[in-house]
């Protein structure tokens, strides 16, 4: 946290602002402001100001917290272990919709591309392969009955 720091004499305000940041030892408080911090609690207001910084600074460190009970312990790994589950597959399921996604996406593309890329000629005639005859198909694969005709 930056603090601005005086060139001056320090004020009541600011040494009580300073003072309810960083307690009643100085030494904690910013280097820059210690000198001129350590000239003002010298006077009647900065003592009234530190006593009532030290009284808090008692009372902050007397305060205690328990620790927490094993019912808590286990319920609160019991809760991240089920928040941990739900998220990896919370990234499963958009895992799987990005996928299928970036499919439908290039399925889309491919069908663009050929129907820009393709020629849109229609033939005036029927080409024959090499197994073709006018009278049937002579292929390997051909029905032996349609050439006995």
């Amino acid at each position: 946290m930056a603090e601005k720091t005086s060139d001056g004499p320090m004020d009541a305000g600011r040494f009580a602002a300073l003072a309810d940041a960083y307690g009643s030892a100085l030494h904690r408080w910013p280097p820059a402001e210690q000198a001129t911090a350590v000239r003002f609690a010298e006077t009647k207001e900065g003592r009234a100001i530190l006593a009532r910084a030290r009284k808090l600074d008692a009372m902050l460190d007397r305060h205690r917290v328990e620790a927490p009970s094993p019912a808590l312990h286990r319920m609160i790994v019991a809760r991240a272990a089920t928040e941990v589950r739900q998220e990896r597959r919370r990234r499963f399921w958009w895992l799987g919709f990005g996928l299928a996604g970036i499919g439908l996406a290039g399925a889309v593309a491919g069908l663009a591309l050929v129907a820009v890329v393709s020629p849109d000629m229609q033939p005036d005639h029927y080409v024959m392969d090499a197994n073709a005859t006018s009278f049937g198909d002579a292929g390997p694969d051909a029905d032996p009955y349609e050439e006995n005709l």
